[in-house]
């Protein structure tokens, strides 16, 4: 089976200079097929890949721990730069993806949408604290995303449209994600344990086809500390995950979902193309491939976009 080393950057690093690839050769002339390794640029000085077979393996086993030890040996040539590296299983045609499943907070946005509410209500530390702790999957989600909106319980509803406008920003990289993935056919999906409050209006702005989310209740022009139910979570991820994927009449392997939390990891684990993206560490350390300095964009050079190809600003 063909695979693929895939080397990003973040875009203003410029990290990925000829001497460090030519440091590569010695490590993937050890591991793979003689001379069966093809090389390309995706972005000068940003992305990089190779195609490789790994050298007379037959056992799936023995395959995972040639790719283990092949990440493990260029990550160690590449550890004085920001530079992610991930292996993939060569998907052939199905490499671009028909369908994008993501997270919002701390994924598609750079904020955590509910420790921002908190602020503004004045129990920022406390409410962050659950977040995060949750988001390692220290927490059950359900009963931390109702704890902490609890907490902000008398809160005006005229604070998250100040939110919105003030606080919020998309992550670099995120709009030409969506919306390359979208001219190339791809449906969009944003899938949030946050509150629709905040997914419908960033799913328009990065140009999703559609979102989810939970529901803050209110009354009287107030947070009532209560959000609507079923609290989605986890499992609600996964679910839409495999309802996009059967309502497109798409297989697994034409799907990518990518987060951060804990409550990403169901439908990261289920997707063809799994992204760890900034990650907690379990999340991380499950995932199919993770992405810690570059930017969103790194999902197209996954995928084996170019950067010439990319559409939106």
């Amino acid at each position: 089976m063909s695979h693929l080393l895939i080397l990003t950057s973040a875009p203003a690093a410029m990290a990925l200079q000829a001497p460090v690839i030519a440091q590569l050769e010695p490590i993937l002339q050890f591991h793979c097929r003689d001379e069966s390794w093809q090389p390309r640029w995706l972005a000068e000085g940003q992305a990089w890949e190779a195609a490789f077979e790994f050298d007379g393996l037959a056992d799936p086993d023995d395959n995972q721990s040639s790719q283990a030890q092949l990440a493990a040996d260029v990550k160690s040539a590449m550890r004085d730069l920001a530079v992610d590296v991930n292996i993939i299983a060569d998907a052939g045609p199905q490499r671009r993806k028909k369908l994008l499943i993501a997270d919002m907070d701390s994924t598609i946005i750079e904020q955590e949408c509910i420790d921002e509410i908190a602020d503004l209500a004045g129990v920022g530390a406390r409410v962050s604290d659950i977040t995060e702790r949750a988001m390692r999957g220290e927490l059950n989600f359900e009963a931390a995303l109702r704890e902490r909106v609890g907490l902000l319980k008398g809160l005006d509803e005229g604070k998250l449209q100040q939110i919105y406008d003030e606080r919020l920003s998309l992550m670099p990289g995120a709009r030409k994600l969506v919306q390359t993935m979208r001219a190339h056919g791809a449906f969009c999906a944003l899938v949030s344990g946050g509150f629709t409050f905040f997914t419908s209006r960033i799913a328009e702005t990065a140009g999703f086809h559609v979102n989810q989310a939970n529901r803050l209740m209110v009354a009287d022009g107030k947070l009532t500390g209560t959000a609507g139910d079923p609290i989605l979570g986890r499992q609600a991820k996964l679910d839409a995950l495999q309802r996009l994927t059967k309502e497109r009449q798409l297989r697994s392997i034409e799907t990518l979902a990518v987060g951060d939390g804990a409550n990403d990891l169901d439908m990261i684990k289920a997707a063809g193309l799994g992204v760890a993206y900034r990650a907690k560490p379990i999340v991380a350390r499950a995932a199919q491939c993770a992405i810690s300095h570059g930017d969103l964009t790194a999902l197209l050079y996954l995928q084996g976009y170019r950067k010439d190809e990319f559409v939106g600003g």
